[in-house]
């Protein structure tokens, strides 16, 4: 087979802006797809700031910097990845969603392009099923955010050829990343282990057992974690959360899976995290402060 050199990411928000800026760093040519100019054009700001971000620390040069953004381009439509080799899919946590943009792509890409999806927990094999290539279809699951966090979860689909794992494996390695396989089950292995703990998080301050900050300190002093289950749970985007915590319920029938009612009256109120300025804390003074 053909090397990697041109891979294409559908999505220009937190996660593809991450996953095109360690791939563009690599060497690899970028194509990013994303509903608007506009979403594009704030990902390259983002990326841009980011790779800066690194110049200052001295983990790269200002010509690599340089480098990786020459080799980020749009791609107003689907067309502009007639020439990719990998297409990521990086969209919204949203199966319905998902199953619109392959059933769009797939035309588009050449027979022996790979489709990638960088869900969180959502059936590899299911999503495979929707496309015109289940054989050649992975799960490439990023951590965020994608220029620091060292994981890539790696799920293969029950057609997922042994090349196709192959060439995605090279190129988890080529971007330094550190790759550990999962089975394709709901949430796979790290959300599967790290949301039920943070749905208890919520559902412990919904029962009145703790406060917000008393929590989040309990579990970072407590449990050295680097940041409290709330905390965290605003940084990843409650509506994301809650999102993989349905696919937990509803994939394995288990009632310790329910989503806390709280949780949903967030995400209902539009308070999602950081990206809506309020969550468990409200971000729109200097200092966040806790919500309840």
């Amino acid at each position: 087979m053909e090397p990697i050199r041109k891979v294409g990411v559908v999505g220009a928000g937190q996660m593809g802006s991450g996953i095109a800026h360690v791939v563009a760093l690599s060497g690899y040519d970028v194509a990013i797809n994303d509903l608007s100019k506009d979403r594009y054009d704030a990902a390259i700001d983002l990326i841009a700031k980011n790779l800066e971000r690194q110049v200052f620390k001295g983990k790269i040069s200002e010509d690599e910097k340089n480098a990786a953004l020459g080799r980020i381009s749009f791609a107003e439509t689907f067309e502009g990845f007639s020439d990719a080799d990998l297409v990521v899919e990086a969209a919204t946590e949203d199966e319905t969603v998902k199953r619109k943009i392959f059933v769009s792509l797939c035309p588009f890409l050449k027979p022996d392009a790979i489709l990638a999806t960088n869900t969180s927990s959502i059936s590899i094999t299911r999503l495979a099923a929707t496309t015109d290539r289940p054989e050649r279809f992975i799960g490439m699951h990023f951590m965020n955010p994608v220029p620091i966090m060292e994981l890539v979860e790696m799920i293969r689909g029950i057609a997922t050829d042994d090349v196709t794992f192959s060439r995605a494996k090279e190129l988890v390695g080529s971007l330094g990343k550190t790759m550990a396989v999962s089975e394709d089950f709901p949430a796979f292995m790290v959300n599967r282990i790290l949301l039920p703990m943070i749905n208890e998080a919520v559902y412990t301050l919904y029962e009145g057992v703790g406060s917000v900050d008393a929590i989040d300190t309990a579990m970072r002093l407590g449990a050295n974690h680097p940041m409290g289950p709330l905390q965290l749970a605003d940084f990843i985007g409650l509506d994301t959360c809650l999102s993989i915590m349905q696919v937990l319920y509803e994939g394995l029938a288990d009632s310790k899976y329910r989503p806390c009612p709280l949780l949903v009256k967030y995400v209902e109120a539009g308070w999602l995290g950081r990206k809506t300025q309020r969550g468990f804390y409200d971000y729109r003074s200097d200092e966040p402060m806790p919500t309840r």
